[in-house]
């Protein structure tokens, strides 16, 4: 089977998907619950952290650290109510997990602006082998409900962006920072034009920034948990076509004042406490349809979130369990997301390779794998991947990806068919990326170690393909 296998390219799409996994208000889920569910790993997983070292209730979450304060709005308390990012916390094990399941990492955090630069390069140093992430850093600094802008002033927050980014290009060039502030407003500059919120205050940290981002919902019960959207009034809703008319004027905007650079929208969704749980889909679906059929200059765009306890979630927290989650209506229209080619990432098919074959992980927009071409004479009723080294592998076939584990080296294929059945004879092919077992970049003999993981396939792995049960089935 030699004869069929070929060097593939992974590379990013037109507009990639990323998906909020962890916030204020819902757990981190495992990627491999994740990837089960929804069939296809994002570009990147974004979890949310907070950083206050320096009050005396930290490293508690602030939550339960002031469980008995009167409050009536989420972001009342000292700092943020995100886990606390602690030098061995919880992060590091996620941030792990998401880059095994070939997810690069978005980490948000809301950090003290007060902090000397021995913290900020603490972190940095701590974050430099986690490979192509990207680190969005006191977001939304735009507004006036986050700790960062109740403590410091917008020129200070951006004062911050631009030291901590400093630090972070000199410890972990590998990390990509990301600035996210506010979308085009009625202000106009001296010719007239329309501003984005807080532009010059801000522009030192758009300059600075390797990623602009800005966040918006297509309806959002802002009061949460506090009451009821319809009881309170705490809610927004707006028409997706009128939001991505902000989101392209705001990349303009930003273009033409400070050069080009990728524009994400690091949450989104329409929340189900205002649409109600039956209609929540359609804002979303018109919003991704309208990004594609304009082609519109966003990089990529993060759903929030996988599980919440609210309503913005493809799944609902179940109260009676919090490890277990209620699907929402919501999860089968954003499957029709992913499966979409605009929002799925590319594969570009090169020369043959022999064995023993390199992988090169890059990040989940770049990355060099190798390609079978299997040959079916009719719909099976076993498909396996065999593959009996240590490996860790991300598997493509038949539009569904899997997992394999190093220490698993068998891989039921068969569920790739279970919504895409096939009737007669055809060749579909198996793309194999090699990623990193214990989800970090060591330093070795290569000198981009940072950015750029290399693994050797020492033998082709085989398939294990049947067309009839061994027995039959009762009539």
């Amino acid at each position: 089977m030699g004869e069929n296998v070929k060097q593939v390219h992974l590379l990013p799409a037109d507009c990639a998907l990323d998906l909020g996994d962890g916030s204020e208000r819902g757990e981190y889920v495992c990627q491999d619950y994740i990837l089960n569910v929804l069939g296809r790993p994002h570009r990147a997983v974004n979890i949310m952290y907070t950083y206050y070292p320096n009050d005396k209730e930290w490293p508690m979450r602030i939550s339960e650290a002031c469980a008995d304060m009167d409050v009536d709005f989420a972001w009342d308390y000292p700092y943020d109510d995100y886990y606390p990012f602690c030098e061995d916390g919880s992060q590091f094990e996620q941030m792990r997990d998401i880059r095994r399941h070939g997810q690069d990492v978005m980490l948000t955090i809301t950090m003290d602006c007060s902090l000397d630069d021995e913290h900020l390069k603490g972190i940095a140093k701590k974050l430099s082998t986690f490979g192509r992430m990207m680190l969005r850093v006191n977001h939304e600094c735009n507004g006036n409900w986050f700790t960062h802008n109740r403590r410091f002033s917008y020129d200070e927050v951006a004062d911050f962006f631009v030291r901590f980014t400093g630090i972070i290009k000199a410890e972990a060039p590998n990390v990509r920072t990301v600035f996210c502030a506010g979308l085009i407003c009625d202000e106009t500059d001296e010719d007239g034009q329309r501003k984005v919120e807080r532009e010059d205050e801000f522009a030192r940290a758009y300059m600075a920034a390797d990623v602009w981002s800005a966040d918006k919902y297509l309806a959002l019960f802002y009061g949460w948990p506090y009451g009821y959207a319809d009881e309170t009034g705490k809610f927004t809703q707006d028409h997706p076509g009128k939001i991505l008319d902000r989101y392209i004027r705001t990349y303009e905007r930003l273009s033409k004042r400070f050069g080009s650079k990728p524009f994400i929208q690091a949450e989104l969704n329409a929340d189900g406490d205002v649409t109600g749980p039956l209609r929540q889909h359609e804002p979303v679906l018109a919003y991704y349809e309208s990004v594609k059929k304009r082609r519109a200059p966003i990089s990529a765009i993060s759903m929030y979130q996988f599980r919440d306890r609210g309503r913005l979630g493809l799944e609902r927290q179940d109260p009676n369990e919090p490890g277990v989650g209620i699907k929402q209506p919501l999860m089968d229209s954003y499957k029709q997301v992913l499966a979409d080619p605009y929002f799925s990432p590319k594969f570009e098919t090169g020369e043959n390779m022999a064995f023993p074959a390199q992988l090169r992980w890059g990040g989940s927009e770049d990355a060099d794998g190798i390609e079978i071409d299997l040959s079916f004479t009719g719909m099976p009723q076993l498909c396996e991947f065999l593959c009996r080294e240590d490996l860790s592998l991300m598997i493509e076939f038949c539009g569904r990806w899997f997992y394999k584990s190093p220490h698993v080296h068998e891989v039921d294929l068969m569920s790739a068919f279970f919504d895409r059945p096939i009737s007669g004879p055809c060749t579909i092919p198996v793309r194999i990326f090699a990623t990193c077992p214990d989800g970090e970049n060591h330093k070795g003999e290569n000198d981009d170690w940072d950015i750029n993981a290399y693994f050797v396939m020492e033998e082709e792995p085989e398939f294990r393909i049947r067309y009839e049960v061994p027995y039959e089935l009762f009539e």
